[in-house]
């Protein structure tokens, strides 16, 4: 991960509630989050759907847009006020040269892949208690960064079921 870090040639900080990505933009840099918080997001006509969570020590990235450079769906906001190191598709790209690196990708893609399976599961067959514990278990520091009324979104709850389930 510093090695990543280090490829960074700019800082960026953005004021909770900022854009960094918007939805129909491409957006081919990776993100470390140095403090703060974002969140990965879409929007229906109806309401947001948060997907991903960056905090400290993160990488925040609107996948689909980085790896094919097309426009993309997501949102990408700061929940707090943060501090990102931008790492830019070049930088990254010269990165990959050497095969530790790709290894190191390939993992956290698989990664990455295998983390959305696991939450699509959850949401499609399991009651909010479980959905709960078991992020609990997975990510117990996103309790910390995270102010509750997003991860209900991104537990597809309510903020009173989530609260009901904190306190049981």
């Amino acid at each position: 991960m510093k090695e990543i870090i280090e490829l960074s040639s700019k800082t960026i900080s953005i004021e909770r509630n900022e854009f960094l990505k918007v939805k129909g933009s491409i957006d081919t840099n990776i993100y470390f989050v140095e403090s703060g918080s974002l969140r990965i997001f879409v929007l229906d006509e109806y309401e947001e759907q948060t997907i991903r969570f960056g905090y400290k020590e993160n990488l925040i990235v609107a996948l689909d847009s980085f790896l094919t450079g097309k426009p993309s769906d997501l949102y990408i906001q700061a929940i707090k006020n943060s501090v990102v190191k931008v790492i830019t598709k070049p930088q990254f790209d010269d990165f990959l040269n050497t095969e530790n690196n790709r290894n190191w990708w390939t993992k956290t893609v698989e990664n990455l892949v295998l983390q959305q399976m696991e939450r699509e599961i959850d949401i499609l067959t399991t009651s909010p208690k479980e959905r709960y514990e078991r992020v609990l278990k997975r990510s117990p520091q996103l309790f910390q960064e995270i102010p509750h009324k997003y991860i209900a979104d991104y537990l597809r709850m309510s903020a009173e079921t989530l609260s009901r389930l904190k306190k049981s």
